[in-house]
């Protein structure tokens, strides 16, 4: 692990100058407190703010960014003006990435810096991902990819740096909570985000709700699956869900879990 991170800093050196996609999550966070101290005011991390992304993430990323200190930016960006990814076929990522990197080139190339980089990791290359596509179009680097680092080691790596957010869960774009087929709008996007305030509130942190027409289905770990077997804070999120206007709730592992059974609620 440290031989990698010695070798993303010698990367980072090569590039001299860097835009980091920086979503707040612990992959990017890495990648942003990394360029800042071996480039300094050569990089800048810069966050995408849209109806896609809920307005907590988008708190969470400038608060990290300001305690760690590294120069930060938000951008809106307007996805829900492009309608094939509106249509929401299985390569919306795709259409999403492809419109958010011909954004982020843009803003590098007027700041003067030589790449854009994202926190792709080693094992992104398992996931179905079509933004790759899209990121390999426009040139993105993805520095951690390039050394191996595996979301363990980058955990790892960031608890032992000091990085506030090393233990957080991932956490896509809200658009993902919608099955394929499903157009995406913003009146569904909001009515997704407030569900998983709900819960949140109730103490769950490593989970997501999938919209299913009049049902929520709660994708949670273990640890959050524990806390709705408690009878009391089942019931207040049924309740809760209920007030947002589902029908029906359930409740499946996640597939990080190794739990295989499936909970009605």
């Amino acid at each position: 692990m440290e031989v990698k991170l010695a070798q993303i800093k010698s990367l980072l050196k090569e590039l001299g100058s860097v835009l980091v996609a920086y979503s707040g999550g612990i992959d990017s966070t890495l990648l942003a407190s990394l360029s800042h101290e071996i480039l300094g005011e050569r990089s800048l991390a810069v966050t995408t703010c849209s109806p896609i992304f809920s307005p907590r993430e988008i708190v969470q990323a400038q608060s990290v960014a300001q305690h760690l200190g590294f120069r930060h930016i938000l951008i809106q960006t307007n996805e829900l003006a492009d309608p094939l990814f509106l249509a929401n076929d299985p390569q919306r990522c795709y259409y999403c990435k492809r419109g958010i990197c011909k954004r982020l080139n843009g803003i590098a190339s007027e700041e003067g810096l030589a790449f854009v980089v994202d926190g792709t990791n080693h094992d992104d290359l398992w996931d179905y991902r079509p933004g790759r596509k899209a990121t390999a179009e426009f040139g993105v680097r993805s520095p951690l990819l390039e050394v191996g680092l595996t979301k363990a080691e980058i955990r790892a790596l960031s608890r032992s740096r000091g990085l506030p957010n090393w233990y957080k869960p991932s956490s896509p774009c809200l658009a993902t909570r919608l099955p394929y087929g499903t157009p995406i709008t913003i009146e569904l996007l909001e009515l997704i985000d407030r569900a998983e305030q709900a819960l949140a509130e109730l103490g769950l942190s490593n989970f997501r709700v999938r919209h299913h027409g009049d049902t929520a289905r709660i994708e949670a770990s273990n640890e959050d699956i524990a806390l709705l077997t408690d009878e009391k804070t089942r019931l207040r999120a049924v309740a809760e869900l209920h007030d947002l206007g589902y029908t029906h709730v359930t409740v499946n592992p996640a597939r990080l879990s190794q739990q295989s059974k499936r909970v009605h609620v």
